[in-house]
């Protein structure tokens, strides 16, 4: 796995509402067969609005996810 991406990375300013909304989508494809479901997930700008979960948490667990389906 690749080092944690944290909150205070700059690039993650750079992403737009429709790539967060992308990797939402992505997440829940990806977590189905996990059985891992987000239904109260959504975009709010370019956070991702589930709990208090913010945009890196959501990249480091696609990368978990990512990672899992290559084993």
């Amino acid at each position: 796995m690749n080092t944690p991406i944290t909150p205070h990375d700059t690039y993650l300013r750079t992403y737009t509402e429709p790539e967060v909304t992308a990797l939402l989508r992505e997440l829940h494809e990806r977590g189905e067969p996990f059985g891992i479901q987000w239904g109260s997930a959504a975009v709010n700008g370019t956070t991702v609005d589930f709990g208090s979960t913010s945009l890196p948490t959501l990249l480091n667990l696609l990368e978990l996810l990512r990672d899992a389906s290559r084993t």
